[in-house]
């Protein structure tokens, strides 16, 4: 079996976010037929420690705690002419794991997953090099910059342009550059003019995530939910923006809809929409799904995105009908299965109406499964790479 070395900016399990899930998958598949050497960080305590379904797929493991601050990671890319993105994930212990794998191990191929792990690529290796970008970052931060002032502007525009300039060097190093949906692997082509890039998107386990086998949560009805990490961003932008908004608009037809902002790691921003009567913020949850399965509405209101959000096809996938925003639905080969809307007013009529007719909802979320189990399961998603892995060895 060749063996492959995985760099993952967050260790890949348990599969409870955006990321790790991908990064799961995708080590999981991987493991099929190569030697696994997996090399990653954890900003988890939990995930320091040893993982039964880890360690089967993997020969070996380094998992090294990142503790470095946001503010020194800055200071780091001001005095360096870094982007922050690689800062805030330059370790010298890192460094170090890569170096003794790659001399210890005969290593084929690396397969680095997220942009801010490219710094760790040999500067010269015989190994094919799979970039798995997931998403432009660089572009994310851009649209940061865009709706920021003053210093965090320049601070913003900064990381946006010096790491584009990284993104399109590491591009022209690897044997293949991955994206999660085409849109995203278009708008790098188009902005850096790099070869080699190519889409391979994100799937769902349509067994796991599936209405018949969770019990929904006791809420009272009518109940609007969004899923995500609540530290994130644009989670905090897209929930503020909903609560704020959108809400009072619904609740002028629908006065006794209850909105839940469901996961971990609420920001004090979050908390604070709390205090509204109609929103609960819940924090961390054992099994998001029974908040999906209760849910008459989803809603992922995003107005900052990249890629294709698995919080959109988790949502299908329990056959919920889901109101997205442009940006959250954009990559996502829904069928007409999305209600998709940006203005508030246009985003609250389309809650709205499903709430009002629970029966249409119901088609609805039945049809969105549907599509998802014949687009988004894993093995059909991934199948590609396999290919793209023969044809570098050819």
């Amino acid at each position: 079996m060749a063996s492959i070395l995985f760099l993952a900016h967050r260790v890949p399990f348990p599969p409870d976010r955006g990321d790790k899930i991908r990064g799961w998958h995708l080590l999981r598949h991987l493991a099929r037929s190569h030697r696994l050497h997996l090399c990653a960080f954890a900003d988890d305590r939990r995930d320091l420690q040893p993982r039964p379904k880890l360690v089967e797929a993997t020969a070996s493991r380094a998992i090294l705690w990142r503790g470095k601050g946001r503010v020194r990671a800055v200071a780091e890319a001001l005095a360096t002419r870094r982007p922050f993105s690689l800062t805030a994930f330059d370790a010298s212990a890192m460094r170090a794991a890569v170096e003794e794998v790659l001399a210890c191990e005969p290593i084929e191929a690396i397969y680095v997953f997220s942009g801010q792990m490219a710094q760790y690529l040999p500067a010269d290796t015989n190994a094919r090099v799979v970039m798995d970008f997931v998403d432009m970052d660089s572009a994310k931060f851009a649209q940061y910059a865009g709706e920021a002032t003053g210093p965090m502007r320049w601070l913003l525009a900064r990381e946006a342009r010096l790491l584009q300039a990284f993104e399109a060097d590491v591009a022209a190093r690897a044997d293949a550059s991955l994206f999660v949906s085409e849109a995203e692997a278009a708008l790098f082509r188009k902005a850096t003019g790099a070869p080699r890039v190519r889409a391979i998107g994100n799937g769902i386990d349509t067994g796991f995530y599936h209405p018949a086998v969770v019990q929904p949560v006791s809420e009272a009805a009518p109940l609007i939910v969004f899923t995500g990490q609540m530290d994130y961003r644009p989670n905090v932008d897209a929930v503020t923006w909903f609560a704020e908004a959108v809400l009072p608009k619904v609740r002028e037809r629908h006065p006794s809809a209850r909105f839940a902002i469901v996961g971990r790691a609420p920001t004090p921003a979050v908390r604070a929409l709390a205090e509204q009567p109609d929103v609960l913020v819940t924090g961390e949850v054992p099994d998001v799904r029974g908040w999906l399965a209760a849910a008459n509405v989803v809603v992922a209101p995003l107005r900052i995105a990249r890629g294709v959000q698995n919080k959109v096809l988790e949502a299908m996938a329990m056959a919920r009908p889901v109101v997205a925003s442009p940006e959250a639905a954009e990559g996502i080969d829904h069928d007409g299965c999305l209600s998709v809307a940006r203005a508030p007013a246009d985003f609250a009529n389309a809650v709205s109406a499903l709430l009002a007719d629970p029966a249409q909802a119901s088609k609805i979320g039945a049809r969105a499964r549907t599509q998802v189990q014949r687009r988004y399961g894993w093995d059909a998603q991934l199948a590609p790479l396999d290919a793209l892995l023969e044809r570098q060895a050819a």
